[in-house]
């Protein structure tokens, strides 16, 4: 494949965008990173004509495949009517409304424009709600890139510590070392080790967050009885426990990985998938905390917040996949499976981790990796060459690893994918 008007529009970029990118995470893409032209289902074209089955798909937020239909639909209709009123529009109720209907913890519901401000705003609410300052967070997980928020999502080891008492850990430069002191850090999967923490510390924190499945770093699930001892930890020290669903909201099940894994959390966040590609997010949870928004004195704003148009995306989005008992969601789980075990026979010594609806690809690291330091024994060479193969013919993934599904994702999709899969793990 030619990249050659990819890459004169990155020069050109990198002339008066930083990096020429607008995202740091599009920075590690091959042979650099790529523009693109338009997108329809499961497929994408980048500027150069080159057509790929794509398995990035916005890192998650098109759940439903490119330009999907019922969504741009609804979109136009809204724009058509009105952009923002600075008040509110009955499609955020019916939003709200819907969610409350799907989601286990939900009782109540705000909305934002990002995970990250979900996050934020889950942590402000678990501190006035506790009257306590800290928040214990796991090594690997990824809750935003605000500064309180991007700490240990993938620390080098050598500055984390030993394993069973991690060291908070910047992401970035221009992160205030004094954040670390309302932080709480652990290995993700040690029950043991968390019930230690709470008993000693429980009269400090204020909530403790988690990936419900560890999506970002390795695709880990969950040991059995962890989330379910975490539950109860949580509710006998009276921490607020919230699941960072951005991920795996809508997609895992309708109801979230708090469905299907039968855990109900106090407040979890919702994005990606919930606005079919538009920039919506949501914090929902049990009423005796959501209710400390607004007149309970908690400040939650934001000038886009249930903007019409974006809340027109999201109500059309899970009309789509609440309908007929979550048939897309079912439908795309098991092409999920049919390409998983596709690639399992077709790629030596490979490991995918994770779930039908979004699993994670590696080599060399251990298939029952419980935590961040579990799954760093990858090759992470071999893999980027697993990507540029599939790419060369066709198929685009993150190159960390996560392979995104959509609904859109069609038997000729996966067939093409498994052709080309073929082709990259023959010439490893």
């Amino acid at each position: 494949m030619k990249f050659d008007r990819s890459k004169a529009l990155m020069v050109r970029a990198a002339k008066v965008v930083p990096g020429g990118i607008s995202s740091n995470v599009r920075a590690n893409w091959f042979p650099h990173p790529m523009f693109y032209e338009r997108g329809r289902g499961a497929r994408v074209w980048d500027v150069d004509g080159n057509e790929f089955v794509d398995y990035v798909l916005a890192r998650g937020p098109l759940l439903l495949g490119h330009s999907p239909k019922r969504v741009l639909d609804a979109v136009h209709k809204q724009i058509d009517t009105g952009l923002m009123y600075a008040g509110q529009c009955e499609l955020a109720v019916q939003v709200a409304e819907r969610i409350c209907e799907l989601v286990p913890c939900a009782e109540m519901v705000r909305f934002s424009n990002s995970g990250s401000e979900a996050v934020h705003a889950a942590w402000r609410l678990a501190r006035a709600a506790t009257g306590r300052r800290k928040i214990i967070r796991f090594e690997g997980h990824y809750h935003g890139w605000y500064d309180s928020q991007i700490w240990n999502t993938a620390p080098p080891l050598a500055a984390a510590g030993p394993r069973e008492a991690p060291l908070p850990v910047p992401a970035t430069k221009g992160q205030v070392a004094s954040d670390a002191e309302n932080m709480v850090v652990l290995p993700w999967n040690d029950l043991d080790l968390l019930r230690q923490t709470l008993e000693s510390q429980g009269s400090e924190i204020a909530g403790l967050i988690t990936e419900p499945i560890m999506c970002n770093q390795g695709g880990l699930m969950p040991r059995p009885g962890y989330l379910e001892g975490m539950r109860e930890l949580c509710t006998k020290y009276g921490v607020v426990l919230i699941f960072d669903e951005v991920i795996t909201g809508f997609r895992v099940a309708l109801g979230g990985a708090q469905a299907r894994f039968g855990v109900t959390p106090d407040l979890a966040t919702f994005a990606k998938g919930m606005g079919g590609g538009f920039p919506v997010s949501a914090l929902a949870g049990k009423r005796e905390f959501m209710q400390l928004i607004g007149p309970g004195g908690v400040l939650h704003a934001g000038t886009y917040n249930s903007n019409p148009p974006c809340m027109a995306a999201a109500l059309a989005a899970l009309e789509t996949l609440s309908a007929d008992d979550g048939a897309a969601l079912k439908g795309m789980a098991q092409r999920g499976r049919r390409l998983r075990e596709g690639i399992r026979h077709r790629v030596p010594g490979v490991v995918i981790r994770g779930v039908d609806e979004i699993f994670h690809l590696s080599f060399g690291s251990d298939p029952d990796a419980g935590d961040y330091r579990d799954q760093l024994t990858r090759d992470t060479e071999k893999y980027r060459r697993f990507v540029l193969g599939l790419q060369e013919h066709g198929v685009r993934v993150v190159p960390d690893g996560i392979w995104f599904l959509t609904t859109a994702l069609t038997d000729e999709d996966v067939d093409d994918t498994l052709a080309a899969v073929e082709k990259a793990a023959g010439a490893l």
